[in-house]
């Protein structure tokens, strides 16, 4: 498929803004990981008014599609792990195009993990954790199992994402393979979920009292970016918190997020007084010599 692509990659490699071409070919077994196209082209390109950009080919019965992304929407989809299949190719493609060893470097990056990507990584995961944990438990104590069930099942996917970010390992497409190499307990835990013959709602039952352990042990690492974060300035305002660079990859679940962390007293409120001085703004702070001490700064 290489030749018959090369002349569209060919002319877009000649432009400035790219950074590097990556084709991906189907593999037998494994026709979902290019959404079951023959071929896909992912050009990578520093500036573009479409963040995203797709088109799709055909050759005789083969078919194509090529992706064209900004290297602000790469980073943010290899930060919150929205889109898993990108890391299997960033690794597995073929380079056909590498402008001043963008790819190369991109590619020891991702091995590497740095520790900070780890940080904002685990953080990310451990927001959207709290989120469906949070709704599963609502809806397990109000009667609706089979509701409660769909959020448990996520919350255990994110808790075992963050089992390989804690390895140094980025999560892949076949996450529980993964998991039940590093972290035996939480694979045993989906199991037990997924396969037990005990009733939905004792299932439902036991996964809470261990989620709740699970969670309370991993808060001190889970909530490190944020923390870390607030130190940049005495208090916030969530509106401020939102428009952080970094912050806004915790998206939705960063006020839910908050708002637990306020509730283990690791995120501090401060009544502000508005114009009605009925009403106070809250803004947030943490505790800086705490922080300090906790995460050894």
């Amino acid at each position: 498929m290489e030749h018959i692509l090369r002349p569209i990659y060919q002319e877009r490699a000649s432009q400035p803004e790219t950074l590097g071409v990556i084709l991906i070919n189907k593999r037998e077994g494994a026709e979902n990981m290019t959404d079951t196209f023959d071929s896909v082209l992912l050009i990578i390109v520093k500036e573009s008014d479409k963040p995203i950009y797709s088109k799709h080919y055909s050759y005789g019965e083969a078919k194509m599609v090529m992706h064209i992304l900004t290297e602000e929407r790469l980073r943010k989809w290899i930060f919150i792990g929205s889109h898993r299949r990108l890391v299997d190719w960033l690794f597995h493609g073929k380079v056909m195009f590498d402008r001043n060893e963008f790819l190369y470097k991109l590619r020891s990056e991702l091995q590497e993990f740095p520790f900070f990507g780890r940080k904002l990584k685990t953080g990310i995961q451990f927001a959207k954790l709290i989120r469906r944990y949070k709704e599963g438990k609502e809806l397990f104590e109000d009667g609706h199992y089979l509701d409660a069930y769909n959020h448990v099942v996520a919350s255990l996917h994110h808790l075992g994402r963050l089992s390989i970010i804690d390895s140094g390992h980025y999560p892949e497409v076949t996450v529980w393979a993964q998991v039940k190499r590093n972290d035996p307990a939480i694979y045993k835990l989906y199991e037990e979920l997924i396969m037990s013959n005990e009733s939905l709602e004792k299932r439902l039952e036991l996964l809470f009292l261990a989620g709740e352990f699970l969670i309370n042990s991993r808060t001190t690492d889970g909530a490190q970016h944020i923390l870390e974060t607030m130190l940049a300035q005495p208090s916030w305002t969530i509106q401020q918190l939102h428009d952080h660079p970094e912050l806004s990859y915790y998206s939705v679940d960063l006020e839910v997020f908050v708002e637990y962390l306020i509730e283990k007293e690791l995120i501090l409120v401060e009544a502000v007084i508005a114009k009605n001085e009925a009403i106070f703004h809250r803004n947030y702070y943490v505790d800086r010599h705490y922080i300090e001490s906790e995460y050894g700064l």
